[in-house]
């Protein structure tokens, strides 16, 4: 299979060497995602925010931000954000707050509600993700905790803005996740 142009080939090694790893880590962890999201949702039913919402209470459990900072924050379009917002409005985990800075804006902050709802969600994926650890061998587990630190990197690589020629970012608009994931 031809490597595609976007994923750089390694300076040294078999050429497609790149491309398969980068293939693999997209299987792993899209499968992480859905087995954790499924799991999660069959043992703890009460769990029914959709992905997108509860990564905007992460993000705002640092700071309150306006709608285009969310947004920019979440490389989603503004009106995705805003339709986003009122839901967790509507549910009471984020309110309205005057932006000091402009009077004419608003920021939105996680409320009281909004934070245990966070909590509970972030405690019931540590048990759910502790519990499967548990089953690895002991190699396995030394394995992926020793990858978290490259796994963070990747991510931060991942999320920064690229300019090289021929990259998604640099080309066209990113492609932003379904809200409902």
């Amino acid at each position: 299979m031809p490597s595609s142009p976007l994923v750089p080939e390694p300076a040294t090694g078999t050429p497609g060497t790149a491309v398969e790893h980068a293939r693999r880590l997209t299987d792993v962890v899209t499968r992480l995602r859905r087995a954790l999201r499924s799991s999660i949702r069959t043992d703890y039913p009460w769990e029914s925010l959709p992905m997108a919402q509860v990564e905007l209470l992460q993000t705002l459990a640092a700071a309150p931000l306006r709608v285009g900072e969310l947004a920019a924050r979440q490389r989603l379009a503004p009106n995705t954000v805003s339709g986003l917002v009122g839901k967790l409005l509507e549910a009471g985990f984020v309110d309205r707050q005057a932006d000091p800075g402009d009077r004419r804006t608003a920021r939105i902050a996680l409320t009281p509600a909004g934070q245990r709802q966070l909590d509970d969600w972030q405690r019931a994926h540590e048990r759910r993700i502790a519990g499967a650890l548990g089953t690895l061998d002991p190699a396995d587990r030394e394995a992926v905790v020793q990858a978290l630190p490259a796994l963070e990197r990747l991510a931060r690589a991942l999320a920064e803005p690229t300019s090289s020629p021929g990259s998604p970012a640099a080309s066209s608009p990113a492609t932003a996740p379904s809200p409902t994931e």
